[in-house]
């Protein structure tokens, strides 16, 4: 059985990150380490930080779906983890980081499409006794990815 129309949606909405971390790849590493605002998150740092949390919800939530395994994914400090992006993003290249960025987009994107829809639309329980749900999950990061590309592209125009 083929994924829901509805679905397939959510998914051409959530590749829409790949196509644009691919635009930033011309950048050169002065805009990388430039921020919107004094004292606001690099470039470099917030594609860190989108990177590590496709990371972690591949790892945790959806390698596991797809494995027959118990999720691992629980409520994280969020403080904790975007420091811990801002640090990845100094110890990466550039490039690096955007080959990883697109990379495990593409895992999360291809493991959900060859899964059965049934699968997709189960409810699951993740590591702190919470509802895991694919359809919400992508919704949230869809409002997540659009929440940080927006402003980006404004300040890319200028």
């Amino acid at each position: 059985m083929s994924m829901s129309v509805k679905n397939q949606k959510l998914i051409k909405s959530f590749v829409e990150w790949i196509a644009f971390v691919s635009t930033l790849k011309q950048l050169d590493e002065n805009t990388w380490n430039s921020s919107m605002k004094p004292g606001k998150w690099t470039i470099k740092e917030i594609v860190s930080h989108m990177m590590l949390w496709d990371k972690y919800f591949y790892e945790e939530a959806i390698h596991k779906i797809a494995t027959h395994q118990e999720l691992t994914l629980k409520h994280l400090n969020y403080d904790e983890f975007n420091r811990e992006a801002v640090v990845y993003s100094k110890a990466i290249t550039t490039d690096a980081l955007v080959e990883e960025a697109i990379d495990y987009r593409k895992k999360i994107i291809e493991t959900i499409e060859a899964l059965p829809e049934e699968v997709v639309e189960q409810n699951y329980t993740d590591g702190d006794g919470n509802v895991f749900h694919i359809p919400q999950y992508l919704r949230d990061f869809i409002w997540h990815d659009r929440h940080h590309m927006k402003p980006l592209k404004d300040y890319l125009r200028k």
